[in-house]
């Protein structure tokens, strides 16, 4: 396997977890304290309808960055 298609994944997988957290975040299934703050970070309490889109979005982005990362690799 080539490296391209094997960063393309691993890429495709960080981005989809990522977009996971956040929906759930923003649904309300997962409550995190903020890790790295700079200036007046605040938890998230409760739904939030921008993290919860955002979520869906970036889990879309990443699993599609998989399905293409893992076709090019087929297709090689």
């Amino acid at each position: 396997m080539k490296a391209k298609p094997i960063a393309g994944t691993l890429f495709g997988v960080f981005v989809g977890f990522l977009g996971l957290v956040w929906l759930l975040q923003g649904t309300g299934a997962l409550r995190m304290r903020p890790i790295l703050c700079i200036a007046n970070c605040k938890e998230v309490v409760g739904p939030s309808l921008l993290w919860a889109v955002s979520g869906i979005i970036t889990l879309i982005i990443g699993i599609v960055a998989v399905f293409v990362s893992v076709g090019r690799a087929g297709s090689s």
